[in-house]
C-alpha cells in the first residue's frame, strides 16, 4: 500500500464532514488523525491546533483531502518545523514576514504570564531592522532568526529576574526559563530536579550564575552531540560506565571544533545521577537515559528494542559461532520460560485431558460431573502429586515447542511482509501463526502422546489393575510411529491454534495496550495480551484436542476404539453427541491462555535478569512481541512522530505557544 493511499484510508476513516458530495475534517476530525491520544498530557490541544490552522489552507473552516496530503507532504520534509512555524508568522502568505508580523504572532501565541519579550531589543533589530524599516524576512532568513531565539529569550529572562544585575538568580527563578524554553524536551525527573543545580557548586549561596544557566541551554540544545559522545564512551568502557573525564575526552576525539565546557558537563552529570545512585561519578547509558524526556525520536520508522537491550553494550564482533550462542542464549531463556508457564498451568491440563478422555453414560463410564469434580478427585485418590502426573515429558517437550514456534512464525512474517511498507496482511499473518503450529508438531506429538498416558494412567490404576508404566516404557512400547499417533489431529489443532493466537497477540500489543516506539509494555500489559489472544485461540481449537486425545489414549475394554479422524469425529457426534467435542473446553482455556501469558512475562523478565553480554537483543524482541515486523501502523509510527516535531521550534519559543489568545476586538 502506497504513501497515497494509506493518507486516504486515514482521511476517510476520520473526515465527518461532507458537503456537495465531498468529504472534509473538521478540527476534531484532523487532531484524531494526526495526534496520538497520549501526546494531550504534555502538549495541549490547542497548541495541536496550530498545525489545523497550517492544513487550512483556505481559512475556510474545514480540511479538504487535497488539504490533507499537501499538509502530510509539508510533514515529511527534513526542515518541517521551521517551515510550520514560517507559515504560521507569514499570516499574508506573501512569502515575507515583517516586523509588526512576527511581533503580533508571537506576542498572541505567548502565554498571559509570560516574561515580556523587548521587541525594540538589538538582537532583533540586527536581523530585521528598525521597527519603522523596510526589512522583510526571507524563509531562509527567519528560520535563522528562530533558531536563536530561544538564547535571546533565555537572557531576556535572567535579566528579568536579576533585578539588581548581580549576576545571580534563585533556583526557581532558574527553573522557570528553563520550563518556559525546553519543559517539553525533559524528563519529569529532571523537571522535578531543576533548582537542584544550586547544589553543583559551592560558594553560589544556593544561588545559579548566568553561567550556569547558559551551560545548561548549551547542553539541551546540543544534546544529540551529548547523546553520541556518550555512546561512544560507555561502549569503549570495560564496565560500561563512564566519569566526567572520559565523556570530555571522547567528546574531543568526536568532533574537531565542538567540545563541551567542564561545566557543561557537570551539569550532564548532575542530572544524569540526581537520584544519588552512584557516588563515585561512574554512570551508564540507562543513567543518562533520565535526562530527555523519551517521546521525542528520531522521525524515521524505528524497530522498537527493549528498553535492557537498548542499554547492553553494541555487538563488537558477528560470525557463525556468535549467531550460534546467542541462539543458544535465547533457546535456553526460552526453554525455561515455557517450563516455568507449564508448570503453573499443568494441574488444569490434567483436568482438561481426563475431561476429553471421559466417555459419556452411553459407553458405561462417568468418573467426573464436571472439571472441578475432576480436581477434587484427582487429589483424593492420587494426591496432590497426581496433579503433576506426566510433567517430565511436557517440560522436556516446551523447549523445542515454544523455540521452533517463536522462530518459524518470525522467519515467515519477515519473508511476507512488504519491505518497502512494512505492511503485512492479515491473511499472511495467519500463514505465518499456521506455520508456526505446524512446525511444532514434529517435536511435540511423542511427547504429547506420553504426557497424556501418563495423565490418565492414575483413573485407571484406581478402577483396574493395570500397572502403573513409566515413560521410558511407553515410549519402548509404541515404537517411532507410535509415538506420531494422532499427528494429523494435532496438526489440526495446532495449525488454527497458532494462526489464531499469533495475529491476535500482534494485534492487542498494538491496538489495544498501544505498544510502540514510544510505549513500552509493562509486565502486567504483556502478560493481559499473552493471556487473552489465548482465550479464543484455546477454545476455537478444543474439537481438534478432543480427537487428538481420543486418538493418542490407548482404549480400555469396552471402549470405543478409533483408526482415524474422521472415524473419531463421527464417532463422538453419534454416541456423546456434539457438546462432547467440546470437552475441557474451559479448562483448555484457563491453561492455555495464562500459559502463554506467563511464558512471554518470563522471558521478557529473564532477559532482564540475565542479558546476554554483547548481545543485540533481537531475539528478546522477536520471542516477545512475536513478530519480527511491526504492523504497518507501527511502521508508520513516524506519523504522529513528525507531527510532534513539527511543532518542536515553536515549543521552544515557550512550552505553551499557541494556548494563550488575545481577547477579540468588539
Amino acid at each position: 500500500m502506497g504513501r497515497s493511499e494509506q493518507y486516504r484510508r486515514l482521511f476517510s476513516k476520520h473526515a465527518s464532514v461532507e458537503k456537495e458530495n465531498e468529504r472534509f475534517m473538521n478540527e476534531d476530525d484532523f487532531l484524531a488523525a494526526i495526534v496520538p491520544d497520549e501526546d494531550f498530557k504534555k502538549i495541549q490541544r490547542e497548541q495541536y491546533m496550530l498545525l489545523y490552522k497550517v492544513a487550512d489552507r483556505s481559512n475556510k473552516g474545514a480540511v479538504s483531502f487535497e488539504d490533507f496530503v499537501i499538509f502530510q507532504n509539508l510533514l515529511s520534509k527534513p526542515d518541517a518545523e521551521y517551515e510550520i512555524a514560517f507559515r504560521l508568522f507569514d499570516v499574508t502568505g506573501t512569502g515575507k514576514i515583517t516586523y509588526d508580523q512576527f511581533k503580533n504572532v508571537l506576542s498572541s501565541n505567548m502565554p498571559s504570564d509570560a516574561v515580556p519579550f523587548d521587541f525594540d531589543c538589538d538582537w532583533l533589530k540586527l536581523y530585521i531592522g528598525k521597527k519603522d524599516g523596510q526589512h522583510e524576512l526571507s524563509y531562509e532568513e527567519f528560520s535563522q532568526l528562530l533558531k536563536g531565539l530561544q538564547g535571546e529569550r533565555l537572557r531576556q529572562e535572567f535579566k528579568h529576574y536579576d533585578k539588581s544585575q548581580s549576576g545571580y538568580i534563585q533556583p526557581e527563578e532558574f527553573k522557570r526559563i528553563i520550563l518556559d524554553i525546553a519543559q517539553h524536551k525533559l524528563s519529569d525527573q529532571v523537571i522535578d530536579h531543576l533548582p537542584t543545580l544550586c547544589n553543583l557548586y559551592a560558594g553560589s549561596g544556593h544561588r545559579i550564575s548566568f553561567s550556569n544557566v547558559v551551560a545548561f541551554h548549551n547542553v539541551i540544545r546540543n544534546i544529540d552531540m551529548v547523546e553520541a559522545v556518550i555512546r561512544r564512551a560507555v561502549k569503549d568502557s570495560p564496565d560500561n560506565k563512564i566519569t566526567k573525564a572520559d565523556f570530555l575526552d571522547h567528546a574531543a576525539q568526536a568532533s574537531r571544533y565542538t567540545s563541551f565546557t567542564p561545566m557543561e558537563a557537570d551539569i550532564i552529570f548532575h542530572f544524569a545521577a540526581v537520584d544519588g545512585q552512584d557516588t563515585r561519578g561512574r554512570l551508564s547509558l540507562e543513567d543518562f537515559g533520565k535526562i530527555l524526556d523519551p517521546r521525542w525520536r528520531h522521525p524515521e520508522p524505528q524497530v522498537t528494542v527493549p528498553v535492557e537491550a537498548a542499554t547492553r553494550p553494541t555487538q563488537k564482533s558477528g560470525g557463525f559461532l556468535w549467531e550460534v550462542l546467542e541462539n543458544a542464549y535465547s533457546f535456553t531463556l526460552g526453554s525455561v520460560a515455557g517450563a516455568v508457564g507449564a508448570t503453573a498451568v499443568y494441574p488444569i491440563d490434567l483436568v482438561k485431558t481426563r475431561m476429553q478422555n471421559q466417555r459419556s453414560k452411553v459407553v458405561g463410564e462417568l468418573l467426573y460431573k464436571n472439571s472441578l469434580d475432576c480436581f477434587k478427585k484427582v487429589i483424593k485418590n492420587e494426591g496432590f502429586v497426581g496433579l503433576y502426573r506426566g510433567l517430565g515429558p511436557q517440560l522436556v517437550g516446551v523447549a523445542p515447542e515454544k523455540a521452533i514456534k517463536l522462530t518459524v512464525n518470525d522467519f515467515v512474517r519477515s519473508k511476507l511482509t512488504n519491505k518497502e511498507t512494512g505492511e503485512i496482511k492479515f491473511w499472511q499473518e495467519m500463514v505465518a501463526g499456521g506455520s508456526a503450529g505446524a512446525s511444532q508438531v514434529v517435536f511435540t506429538n511423542p511427547l504429547e502422546i506420553v504426557k497424556i498416558r501418563l495423565q490418565v494412567q492414575g483413573e485407571q490404576a484406581k478402577n483396574s489393575n493395570v500397572p502403573r508404566r513409566s515413560a521410558i516404557w511407553i515410549v519402548k512400547n509404541l515404537g517411532i510411529v507410535g509415538l506420531y499417533k494422532g499427528a494429523s489431529a494435532c496438526l489440526l489443532r495446532d495449525v488454527p491454534f497458532s494462526a489464531i493466537y499469533f495475529p491476535a497477540y500482534a494485534h492487542l500489543k498494538r491496538n489495544v495496550f498501544h505498544e510502540g516506539p514510544e510505549h513500552k509494555l509493562t509486565i502486567s500489559e504483556l502478560l493481559m495480551a499473552g493471556a487473552i489472544a489465548g482465550m479464543p485461540a484455546a477454545y476455537f481449537t478444543t474439537p481438534a484436542d478432543v480427537i487428538k486425545t481420543r486418538l493418542q489414549v490407548e482404549a480400555r475394554k469396552g471402549q470405543t476404539a478409533y483408526t482415524g479422524i474422521m472415524d473419531a469425529a463421527s464417532k463422538i457426534m453419534k454416541e456423546e453427541g456434539f457438546k462432547a467435542f467440546f470437552k475441557g473446553g474451559p479448562a483448555r482455556i484457563f491453561r492455555s491462555s495464562p500459559q502463554f501469558g506467563v511464558t512471554l512475562t518470563v522471558y521478557e523478565l529473564l532477559h532482564q535478569a540475565f542479558p546476554l553480554p554483547g548481545g543485540h537483543g533481537a531475539a528478546a524482541a522477536a520471542a516477545a512481541g512475536a513478530t519480527a515486523s511491526p504492523a504497518p501502523e507501527a511502521q508508520q509510527a513516524y506519523g504522529p512522530l513528525r507531527t510532534r516535531n513539527a511543532l518542536k521550534m515553536l515549543l521552544d519559543l515557550d512550552y505553551r505557544f499557541g494556548v494563550y489568545r488575545t481577547p477579540t476586538k468588539q
